[in-house]
C-alpha cells in the first residue's frame, strides 16, 4: 500500500470506526476473563455534545481501550437520562411553536408527542460520541425509560414503600415555578444577586402606633399570619399580646413572641409567612398559625392577591412597594446581597412551597455509602480531596423529595381508591393495586377504573441510582449471569457537580440492593473553563462545537488536547492551541512512519554497533516509561500518562532513536535494525491506541497486512521486562555530549558533512558503551581519549569531563579570542550581581523560597559557564 504524504483524520476516522463496529470488538458477552466494566454517566437525552462530555468519555474511552489491550473482558454500557425537567420543557416548547398549550392534552397525548420528540432526537450525542472514538458497546444502549428500567424504578420504590422508607407527606419543598414541580435540595442552586431591603411600617391594632419589619420579598405581606418579636428584646415589650395590621390587605394578625427572633438582625420584629418559608413554617406549627399560599404554581398571584391576581410575582413587588410608598408605609429601602436559591435546570428562581409529596427516608440507607468511602475505602475517589465534600453531604444528608409535578417520567405506584388522603395502595402493577385496594376497603367489587394513579413522576434521578445494576437487569433478576459477572463495576468517570446527585445515590442503591458497591473507583474531572477561568456555556458563548473541533484537529488531535491539561479534579483551562499541538503529535507521528517505511533494506548489511546500542537503550527507556504509565494510571493522573508517552515516543523515539539509527541518505538499512524499529514502533503504538486510536490504528494496519484478529485495537499491551538503567543514565550522558558537539558546529557554522576531530579526557570515567552513537550523531573523524587538555581545541563540558574540538586552520584564533574574552566578561559581570543578592541575608530570608533557590541556580550556571570559557581561552592561548 502507498503510504499518502499527509496524514487525513476525517477519512481515516470514519474508516477505522466503520471496521471496529463491522468487527464487533466494542461487544462484550460474560466469559472465562476478568471483567473490566464501565458504565457511561447518561447523558440528558435533550443533550448535545459539549467540552464536559468531550472530556468525560474521552478519559472512559482512554481506561476501556487500554483494559481491552491487557486482555480483559472490556464492556462499557452506554445510555441515555430521560432528564424529566428538562424534557419536558423542550416538549413543552415544541407544542407551544405548533400552537398547542400542554394544558389542553391529556397524559397519554402529551407522552405520545414527548416519545416522538425522543426518538426523533433522543440519539444525537450518542451519535457524536461516536465521532470522538468512543468504543461503547452500543449493543448493549439502555435509557432509563427503556421498558425494563421503568420496571426496576417501580420495583424498588414498591420495595422501599412496603420497608417504611418511602412516605408522603405535606412538607415545605422547592418549587421550580417555570417547570412547575418541586425538586430535590441538590437540585438548587445558590447564587448572589444585587436586590433591596425593605422597612415596611405595620399599624398596631387600635393605635397610632407601628412597627417596622424587614424583607426582600414585599409580595409575600399578603400571606402574612403573625409578626414575632424575641421575649427578651427590650425595644418591643410593648407589643407584646398585641395585634398588627397588615398593610394593603388590612388582615389583623397577633404578635407573637419567640427566641427564634434575632435581636441583632433588622429590626427585630420578623414578619412571618408559613406557606413561604420554611423557617416561618416551623414558627406557624409551633404558634398554631393559619397558612395562607398567596401563589398559583407559575407563581402568579392567587386571589389572595387581592387586585394583583394573576400577575407574576416580580411585577406584583414593583406595585406592591409603589402602592406601600403611597399609602406611607415605607420606612426606608436599602440595597442588598441575598443569596437566592435557582433551579438547576431552569434557572428560575425557587419559591419554597408547602405540597403533598413522595420521600424517601436517607439517614439509615446513607450509612453503608458513607462508610464505604470513609472507613473501609471499598469505593475510592480521585482526586481523595473530595472525600470531605462526599462527608459533609452524606452527614447532614436529608430526607429525598423523589416526587415531581411532571408527565414525562415513571408515574408513581400509587392508586387511590378513595375520598380520603390515605386511600391508596402501592403496587408494581394495576392488578395487584387492585386486590390490595379491595382487601384494604373490604369492597371486592371495585374495578381497575375505580383506581386512579398519582399523577406525579419520579424525580429523575430516582432511576439514574440504579444505573449500574438495572444495565445489567440487575433489580429485576437480581442473580442473573450479567450482574453477577458485570457487577460491582471497576470505575466510574464524572464531574464533582454530580457527586452527591448520583455517584453518592449509586453507591447508596448498591448496597442495599446488591451488598456491594457499585465501582471501585471514582474518578472525578475538573470542569472546563475558558482562558478567563469562567465556565463554558451557551449563554457566554465561549464553548466551542465540539464537532467543529474534531473536523479541524481530528478526534486524536482533540482527544490529546483535552487530556494533557486535565490533572483529575482541576479544572481545564481549555484552548484550542492544545488541540492543535494534539494534531501537530500525529503529524510527527505520520512523518516518523513514513521516514521508516522509505527505507530500503540491503540484506547483506550487518547491524551498526551505534544502532545495536541504541535498540538496546530504547528497549529500557520504553519499559522504564510503561513503569512510570502504569504507576499515572494506578492513580488516575491520565495526563501524566500521556505526557509520558508523548515524551518518549516524541523525544525517545522520533528525535533520538530514529536519528541514530537511520542510513545516510540515499543508503540502505540492515534488516536487523529495521525489524527492531518496527517492533518498537509497534509497542510504541500501543501504549498511544488508548489515547489516540484512529491514527495508531491506521499506521498499525498500514506497517503490514493484518488479520482482524490481528487489529491493533484487540492486541496486547507489551510485556514487562528487565530495565537497564546504567544504560539509560549512560544515554543520558551521551546525549549533554551529542548537544555539546552540536553547539560548537553551530556557533562555528561547521557544516554536519565536514568530520571533525574529538578529543576527550574522561575524568568522569564515563564506558565507552556510546561512543559510536556519539561518533555518528557528531560525525566524528576520530574519537580519541587523552590524559590532558588539547590545545587550540574549542571545548565544553559535560559534569567534570572535558571535550575539545582542535579547530586550528578553520578559524579566526583573535577573533575567537575576542568573543570569549567578551563572553567571559560578561559572564562574571552577571555573576556578581548575583552574588551581590545572594549575599544580601534580608532577600534571602525574606524572599520566597523558589526565588532564592533560582538566584542560587543562576549563581551555579555562572560559575560552570565561566569555567568553560576559560578552558576553551587556555586550549586558544
Amino acid at each position: 500500500m502507498e503510504i499518502p504524504s499527509k496524514y487525513n483524520a476525517l477519512s481515516v476516522e470514519k474508516k477505522w470506526y466503520d471496521y471496529w463496529m463491522q468487527h464487533n470488538y466494542f461487544h462484550s458477552t460474560p466469559d472465562e476473563r476478568e471483567p473490566y466494566t464501565i458504565v457511561i454517566p447518561p447523558p440528558n437525552v435533550t443533550g448535545v455534545l459539549h467540552m464536559g462530555h468531550m472530556l468525560n468519555n474521552t478519559i472512559q474511552d482512554v481506561l476501556i481501550r487500554r483494559a481491552r489491550l491487557l486482555g480483559k473482558n472490556a464492556c462499557w454500557v452506554p445510555g441515555t437520562d430521560h432528564a424529566s425537567i428538562a424534557t419536558e420543557a423542550k416538549v413543552v416548547a415544541k407544542l407551544k411553536s405548533e400552537g398547542i398549550d400542554k394544558n389542553d392534552l391529556t397524559r397519554e397525548e402529551f407522552l405520545k408527542h414527548a416519545w416522538e420528540w425522543k426518538e426523533e432526537y433522543g440519539g444525537v450525542i450518542l451519535e457524536q460520541l461516536k465521532k470522538l472514538g468512543c468504543s461503547c458497546d452500543w449493543d448493549r444502549t439502555k435509557f432509563t425509560m427503556d421498558d425494563d428500567m421503568s420496571e426496576a424504578v417501580i420495583k424498588v420504590f414498591v420495595d422501599l414503600y412496603n420497608k417504611g422508607m418511602i412516605y408522603r407527606g405535606y412538607r415545605m419543598v422547592n418549587w421550580d415555578p417555570e417547570a412547575k414541580t418541586t425538586l430535590s435540595d441538590e437540585e438548587v442552586e445558590y447564587v448572589e444577586k444585587q436586590g433591596k431591603l425593605y422597612y415596611v411600617n405595620y399599624k398596631i391594632e387600635g393605635s397610632d402606633d407601628t412597627l417596622t419589619i424587614a424583607t426582600t420579598r414585599p409580595e409575600t405581606i399578603l400571606g402574612d399570619t403573625a409578626i414575632c418579636i424575641n421575649p427578651e428584646d427590650p425595644r418591643h415589650q410593648n407589643l407584646r399580646g398585641k395585634k398588627a395590621i397588615v398593610p394593603i390587605c388590612n388582615r389583623v394578625i397577633p404578635i407573637i413572641e419567640d427566641d427564634y427572633v434575632d435581636v441583632e438582625f433588622g429590626t427585630g420584629c420578623l414578619k412571618v409567612t408559613p406557606a413561604h418559608d420554611e423557617n416561618d413554617k416551623v414558627l406557624g406549627e409551633k404558634h398554631q398559625l393559619e397558612v395562607i399560599d398567596i401563589f398559583n404554581e407559575d407563581a402568579t398571584l392567587n386571589s389572595y392577591g387581592l387586585h394583583y391576581e394573576g400577575q407574576d410575582r416580580f411585577v406584583v413587588r414593583k406595585g406592591i412597594v409603589k402602592e406601600l410608598e403611597e399609602l406611607g408605609h415605607i420606612n426606608k429601602i436599602e440595597d442588598y446581597n441575598n443569596r437566592v436559591g435557582i433551579s438547576e435546570r431552569t434557572k428560575a428562581i425557587i419559591e419554597p412551597r408547602l405540597s403533598d409529596q413522595w420521600f424517601l427516608k436517607m439517614k439509615d440507607l446513607a450509612q453503608p455509602a458513607l462508610d464505604s468511602v470513609l472507613k473501609t475505602g471499598d469505593v475510592k475517589l480521585f482526586p481523595k480531596k473530595f472525600e470531605n465534600t462526599y462527608r459533609h453531604w452524606m452527614e447532614n444528608i436529608r430526607d429525598w423529595n423523589i416526587s415531581r409535578q411532571l408527565f414525562w417520567g415513571q408515574q408513581i405506584p400509587a392508586y387511590y381508591f378513595g375520598d380520603g388522603k390515605e386511600d391508596f395502595v402501592v403496587a408494581e402493577t394495576i392488578e395487584d393495586a387492585l386486590k390490595m385496594a379491595q382487601e384494604r376497603s373490604g369492597n371486592e367489587s371495585l374495578k381497575v377504573s375505580d383506581l386512579k394513579q398519582d399523577a406525579d413522576v419520579l424525580d429523575t434521578w430516582f432511576s439514574s441510582w440504579l444505573w449500574p445494576m438495572s444495565v445489567f437487569d440487575g433489580i429485576r433478576h437480581p442473580e442473573n449471569d450479567e450482574i453477577n459477572y458485570y457487577y460491582p463495576t471497576n470505575d466510574l468517570v464524572t464531574g464533582p457537580d454530580i457527586l452527591f446527585f448520583w455517584v453518592a445515590r449509586m453507591i447508596i442503591a448498591g448496597y442495599e440492593y446488591k451488598g456491594k458497591r457499585p465501582f471501585e473507583n471514582v474518578y472525578l474531572t475538573g470542569l472546563v473553563r475558558d482562558k478567563q477561568r469562567r465556565k463554558m456555556s451557551k449563554q457566554l458563548g465561549n464553548s466551542p462545537d465540539a464537532l467543529k473541533l474534531i473536523e479541524a484537529y481530528g478526534a486524536d488531535g482533540v482527544r490529546v488536547g483535552l487530556l494533557l491539561s486535565s490533572a483529575a479534579g482541576n479544572d481545564l483551562m481549555f484552548d484550542e492551541a492544545l488541540c492543535q499541538q494534539g494534531k501537530q503529535f500525529a503529524n510527527k507521528i505520520w512523518n516518523a512512519f513514513r521516514l521508516v517505511k522509505g527505507w530500503n533494506i540491503d540484506e547483506n548489511i550487518e547491524q551498526p554497533n551505534s544502532s545495536k546500542i541504541a535498540i538496546d537503550w530504547f528497549e529500557s527507556k520504553f519499559q522504564q516509561t510503561i513503569a512510570e504509565i502504569e504507576d499515572h494510571f494506578s492513580k488516575y493522573r491520565l495526563s501524566d500518562a500521556l505526557m509520558a508517552t508523548y515524551k518518549l515516543i516524541w523525544d525517545d523515539f522520533a528525535s533520538w532513536l530514529l536519528e541514530i539509527v537511520k542510513p545516510a541518505y540515499q543508503q540502505p538499512i540492515d534488516r536487523t535494525t529495521y525489524e527492531d524499529v518496527i517492533r518498537l514502533f509497534e509497542n510504541n503504538l500501543k501504549i498511544l491506541h488508548p489515547f489516540m486510536p484512529f491514527l495508531t490504528e491506521e499506521i498499525w494496519q498500514f506497517i503490514e497486512e493484518r488479520s482482524p484478529e490481528d487489529a491493533l485495537i484487540v492486541s496486547a499491551w507489551p510485556a514487562a521486562t528487565d530495565i537497564n538503567k546504567e544504560l539509560i543514565a549512560e544515554f543520558e550522558f551521551a546525549a549533554e555530549v551529542i548537544s555539546g558537539i552540536r553547539n560548537i558546529r553551530k556557533q562555528k557554522n561547521i557544516a554536519f558533512k565536514d568530520a571533525i576531530d574529538f578529543s576527550i579526557v574522561n575524568n568522569e570515567g564515563v564506558k565507552s558503551t556510546f561512543d559510536a552513537v556519539i561518533s555518528k550523531m557528531g560525525n566524528l573523524e576520530s574519537y580519541n581519549y587523552v590524559n590532558e587538555a588539547v590545545e587550540g581545541a574549542l571545548t565544553f563540558r559535560v559534569k567534570s569531563n572535558e571535550y575539545f574540538i582542535p579547530m586550528a586552520g578553520s578559524i579566526d584564533i583573535e577573533a575567537e579570542i575576542k568573543k570569549l574574552t567578551e563572553e567571559l566578561n560578561y559572564t562574571e559581570g552577571f555573576l556578581r550581581s548575583v552574588q551581590k543578592k545572594l549575599s544580601n541575608e534580608r532577600f534571602v530570608n525574606n524572599a520566597p523560597e523558589q526565588v532564592v533557590a533560582s538566584e542560587k541556580k543562576k549563581e551555579a550556571d555562572a560559575l560552570a559557564k565561566i569555567e568553560t570559557i576559560k578552558a576553551s581561552l587556555e586550549s586558544l592561548n
